[in-house]
């Protein structure tokens, strides 16, 4: 009869502690809503505030480790975040949480251009999410910025086929190509950047990138950057191609500058085309196209950043870019 008192006695603090529990889960649930609420208003002290008080309660919460290291980076303060990523991470079982604590903690590195750890920190979200587009987008930023070109262009690659239509990917692997002087990749990106943006402040530096590679203009050896043997090789035999492709245009004359745009791309387009498929990403794309009448529309419609004409021109005709846009649809 004592023990079974003992057991009677013992279930009241049992069920007031699981009580406490249940209360303690929802006021960090509550926190962390109210602080995500003050980050949209960019009240960061409060938000700040709000996650404290919930880390508190559960220290090793993850989900208030990742909204306070976040809270920290967007108030100028990224660096005091990183101790909160890293519980987050040690904490998380969610791949999608561990993937944006990752990604973040790669944007810290980053922004203070420790880009070797910025670089693991992406790796390692990949590992964790390789599904996630924005990631590989980001890897590649900062490969780019270390000028690891080569593994920059894999890197959008994976971003691209993630989502093909994201136009700042397809800009930054025309970039990347380029800097590798790989220039007949680099031009079918540009063309690809410039259907899917054609009329920004970008859209005008690809056109002048494009420009330069039509025209056979040289790059200068960048400092710092040594390229493989096998990436050298490739250049020089792209830019063989290019040059026979392009040979004559200099002593011919057009009534335009987009006649001659569209002649130079036809010739392109088509030299890169027939030869086997899949050598080039978007080869097959783009001499299908040359096979067209949309050719001289899709030529003023990339160049209308440059030459103001074509943009009112394509006001003008929009019957012709209709027709266009239905191409592309279709392909």
């Amino acid at each position: 009869m004592k023990v079974y008192l003992n057991v009677l006695l013992a279930l009241p603090f049992i069920f007031v502690s699981l009580t406490l529990k249940a209360q303690d889960t929802v006021l960090i649930s509550d926190l962390i809503k109210q602080g995500q609420e003050l980050n949209q208003q960019k009240n960061y002290t409060g938000a700040i505030e709000k996650y404290k008080s919930a880390l508190k309660v559960e220290p090793e919460n993850a989900r208030a480790n990742y909204e306070m290291a976040f809270a920290l980076y967007l108030s100028g303060k990224g660096a005091e975040g990183i101790p909160y990523l890293e519980k987050a991470i040690k904490a998380n079982t969610n791949a999608q949480l561990s993937a944006g604590a990752y990604s973040l903690l790669g944007s810290i590195y980053g922004g203070t251009n420790q880009l070797q750890k910025s670089i693991a920190a992406y790796v390692n979200g990949i590992k964790a999410d390789s599904t996630n587009q924005r990631l590989y987008y980001n890897l590649g930023i900062a490969q780019y910025r270390a000028k690891q070109y080569s593994n920059a262009e894999k890197s959008f690659i994976n971003a691209l086929k993630l989502d093909t239509g994201y136009a700042a990917s397809q800009r930054m692997y025309a970039l990347v190509t380029f800097h590798q002087n790989k220039r007949a990749e680099a031009l079918l990106g540009f063309c690809r950047f410039l259907m899917l943006e054609p009329n920004t402040t970008q859209s005008a530096e690809a056109f002048g990138n494009l420009q330069n590679i039509l025209n056979g203009g040289s790059l200068k050896p960048e400092p710092g950057y040594k390229p493989s043997l096998t990436t050298k090789a490739t250049a020089d035999y792209q830019n063989k191609l290019l040059t026979k492709a392009l040979s004559g245009f200099a002593t011919r004359r057009y009534a335009s500058p987009s006649d001659l745009l569209t002649a130079q791309l036809k010739a392109v387009f088509t030299a890169l085309g027939t030869m086997p498929k899949d050598r080039y990403y978007f080869a097959d794309y783009f001499y299908k196209l040359s096979q067209t009448e949309h050719l001289p529309t899709f030529a003023r419609l990339i160049s209308q950043k440059a030459y103001p004409e074509n943009a009112k021109w394509l006001k003008d005709n929009t019957e012709r870019v209709a027709e266009l846009e239905k191409w592309i649809k279709g392909y």
